[in-house]
């Protein structure tokens, strides 16, 4: 069986995010003291004697009438709460009983759900000792912790694994899942396309620029393969965003990246191919990911073929000429299965590995049709190998690596990529200096 779940709910800013990372032992979940910070369900795995689990980490429920995403907030929670085998429910110690915490329990007895009481921000014994009143709300014995020191934690975790469900074999995770990191500029529908590939709406979608704050990561089926999909914050110019929350937001984007195998790109076909695309695209290819241009909104563009623009993408992105594109509509569902399958195929190029014969039988091939000669010195390639996938990486050993031009080792490249392929990865090639053995001195 699958991980059970955890969720943890409650008030804005009673410290859920906080007791998220606690748990993670790590900043997964932005933390910070505005209400509403956390807008979609983020999911992490933990463990704690030997019992793994699944922590969901929510937005904040009842949250103020005025507040745009209020409603959506508190429906993502609602979906979290249904996922989950366990909730832990947190209130403010310091802060006491409020009116907002009786609403939610309210919600809770009615639900049935199983649930621990978790009275946050008890940094000592002074504050612990007056959440008795949190009895008053009728879920039974009250936690007391502090997620930000630590006190208390453990003692909760015993709790949590006691009231989880019975271990019955769970399912190794698996490794083979391909990565799928979805990015792009803000607003063009990165959050619309994984709900339209997961059917469902995990991710809350809106016509205001950067309503995705976290990333979310989705394990996802689709034919033979299995994916891990996350969902990430728009990428702006940083200079833009410094000492803002969007700042934050932008470094979860990069770190979704660096640990996806592929990153779709998604460009809105009616605002045209912009400079924030170009810098996204050129984030892919400096991390060394796999990528696939998924140009949305393809439904509103007349007068222009899928070719046509796939020209202007590569005329102005030229350092991703070997990225395929694919043209279609999150909104009406177009051209998901053709996405899914280049994804596919692009992670299996990007942890391509090469038998040794083979490369250097195209790489020598490629030096005989088209010799390089600088300054009357001839550039020779003795070996090469493989190093390393994911990106592919090569190394050719030559007699100096500083006479090869950059445009030779880019025909180079392309000589690699013709002979195996490699469409959607980066292809690495590093020239290092053989070094012969020099005979002993008698």
């Amino acid at each position: 069986m699958a991980k059970p779940i955890v969720a943890i709910v409650g008030r804005p800013n009673v410290g859920k995010s906080t007791l998220f990372n606690r748990l993670m032992g790590e900043r997964v979940s932005i933390v910070e003291d505005t209400p509403g910070i956390t807008r979609d369900r983020v999911y992490g795995h933990s463990d704690w004697r030997g019992r793994e689990f699944t922590i969901i980490d929510t937005g904040g429920l009842g949250m103020e009438q005025d507040d745009p995403f209020g409603r959506d907030i508190q429906a993502q929670a609602e979906i979290a709460m249904e996922e989950a085998d366990l909730i832990l429910l947190l209130v403010d110690a310091r802060e006491g009983l409020t009116a907002g915490d009786e609403h939610v329990a309210e919600f809770f007895r009615r639900s049935q759900r199983p649930i621990i009481l978790v009275a946050n921000k008890a940094d000592n014994a002074r504050v612990e000792s007056e959440t008795h009143e949190f009895y008053r709300l009728g879920l039974g014995d009250v936690e007391t912790i502090s997620s930000h020191s630590g006190r208390g934690v453990g003692d909760l975790l015993d709790r949590v694994v006691e009231r989880l469900p019975p271990d019955v074999g769970e399912e190794e995770e698996d490794e083979d899942r391909i990565k799928v990191a979805i990015v792009g500029r803000p607003n063009v529908g990165k959050s619309s396309l994984l709900n339209a590939l997961l059917g469902e709406e995990r991710v809350i979608v809106s016509p205001m620029a950067g309503t995705t704050r976290d990333a979310v990561d989705v394990p996802f089926e689709f034919g033979e393969h299995s994916f891990t999909l996350i969902d990430t914050a728009g990428i702006r110019r940083a200079g833009k965003i410094q000492g803002s929350v969007e700042f934050y937001t932008v470094l979860r984007a990069q770190r979704a990246l660096e640990r996806a195998d592929v990153a779709v790109l998604v460009v809105d076909a009616a605002a045209g191919l912009l400079d924030g695309d170009k810098r996204v695209g050129g984030m892919a290819d400096e991390a060394g990911k796999g990528c696939v241009v998924f140009v949305n909104k393809w439904d509103a563009i007349r007068g222009m073929s899928p070719r046509e623009f796939g020209l202007i993408v590569r005329n102005e992105m030229p350092f991703m000429g070997y990225v395929p594109i694919v043209v279609g509509s999150a909104e009406e569902g177009r051209g998901l299965e053709d996405l899914l399958n280049e994804c596919a195929a692009v992670a299996d190029n990007h942890a391509l590995r090469i038998p040794t014969p083979e490369l250097n039988r195209v790489i020598h091939e490629a030096v005989d049709r088209r010799p390089y000669t600088s300054r009357g010195r001839d550039f020779k390639i003795y070996y090469a190998t493989q190093v390393a996938v994911k990106p592919p990486t090569f190394v050719l050993f030559v007699n100096d690596p500083k006479i090869a031009h950059e445009t030779y080792v880019r025909y180079l490249e392309n000589q690699l990529r013709q002979g195996f392929g490699f469409s959607g990865t980066p292809v690495k090639l590093l020239l290092r200096k053989r070094v012969q053995e020099t005979a002993r001195v008698a």
